[in-house]
């Protein structure tokens, strides 16, 4: 691949092509709004001057909406030998763009599984993808010439192929990626209302549930709308969940004896079923999850003091495998939490007290 032309200059489009003209690529940027183009240009991903001939491949990251007229419209103008769309709904869109005459041999559904709370070109970075799985959609009638520039296109912006059905990845979306985004904004509104002291003690479970409902709406509506059937399916589940869980809450309220018991079962079915859910989530490097145990140490927010633990984690050779930081409320210090091998725990520990940590408890 010598030259791309990616056609939306937002958080996706602008990371792909900051990406491709970092390893070499000749990157054309185009947008709907010039400035975007010229923003993502000015941070170094490529011109917003059009392409004098048709490029190898053209990236197509707009929103699912326009995804299907877009593809249409550069393959009729001939912009590119090959056509690919980072949408985050597949199925829809290559139906459309059968319906509209488009050329399924050019074209390719794909869909990188990586974005942040943020979006526009300033939120993009080379790295946004590196290591992360991209999903690729070919069918029967997709050209392999194409299949090879989209792989080429991963393996430039060093991220992980996944070859899948265009129905099954919006399936697939639909539950581990739109339907959490609507629980976290679901949740987060409680606090729109809530009362400032409870506000006040919102701690670290409650900043993980609620991380990505900072997300921007109106991107989110174009998502949804276009995998509203599969999100709804999976919503109407957990909505049968809640009914069951408040009924158990209310047995575990009640004075009967019976009554609570039955509650209590009910409570710790969900729960249950929660960990045997929460275990099937790739853990570190996409391998099988490992269990970790946790060393949470006192930290002041001053500059180097994360710098300082890892460095006295790395001197009693020892390797953290996940970091987390839950920060006091009102004061500035915080605990860190460093999960490590469970083997490595009463190491880690004694090498941090000789060095003068203050350590808690789990």
């Amino acid at each position: 691949m010598r030259t791309a032309l990616v056609i939306g200059s937002g958080l996706i489009g602008t990371s792909a092509a900051l990406a491709l003209a970092a390893r070499g690529v000749r990157v054309y940027l185009r947008d709907a709004d010039p400035e975007r183009a010229r923003t993502a240009a000015a941070l170094g991903a490529g011109t917003a001057a059009e392409p004098e001939a048709p490029v190898d491949l053209a990236v197509v990251a707009v929103p699912p909406a326009h995804l299907a007229a877009t593809v249409a419209e550069a393959q009729r103008a001939g912009l590119a030998r090959a056509y690919l769309d980072v949408g985050s709904v597949k199925g829809g869109p290559r139906r459309e763009l059968t319906a509209a005459g488009g050329d399924l041999t050019s074209y390719l559904g794909t869909h990188p599984m990586s974005g942040r709370e943020q979006s526009g070109p300033l939120a993009a970075t080379a790295d946004l993808f590196e290591g992360r799985p991209w999903v690729l959609t070919p069918t029967r009638e997709t050209e392999t010439e194409v299949l090879n520039l989209a792989l080429e296109l991963v393996a430039l912006c060093r991220a992980v192929p996944v070859l899948m059905d265009a129905d099954a990845h919006d399936r697939a979306v639909a539950l581990v990626s739109h339907t959490p985004q609507l629980l976290s904004s679901m949740v987060a509104a409680r606090l729109e209302s809530a009362d400032e002291t409870a506000v006040r003690l919102c701690g670290q479970g409650i900043r993980d549930v609620t991380r990505i409902a900072a997300s921007d709406p109106r991107m989110w509506i174009d998502i949804l709308s276009a995998n509203p059937g599969p999100v709804a399916d999976i919503l109407a589940e957990v909505a049968a969940d809640l009914a069951e869980t408040v009924s158990a809450l209310r047995s575990l309220d009640s004075h009967d004896e019976a009554k609570r018991g039955s509650g209590a079962l009910g409570i710790e079915d969900v729960l249950r079923r929660g960990n045997a859910g929460r275990s099937r989530v790739p853990g570190k490097h996409g391998q099988a999850p490992a269990a970790y145990e946790t060393v949470a140490v006192l930290i002041s927010d001053r500059p180097g003091e994360l710098a300082r633990i890892f460095a006295d984690a790395g001197a009693a050779g020892v390797n953290i495998e996940d970091v987390r930081i839950e920060h006091a409320t009102g004061q500035q210090a915080g605990h860190v939490q460093l999960m490590v091998d469970p083997a490595a725990v009463a190491v880690l520990t004694a090498a941090l007290r000789e060095r003068g940590w203050a350590l808690r408890t789990q």
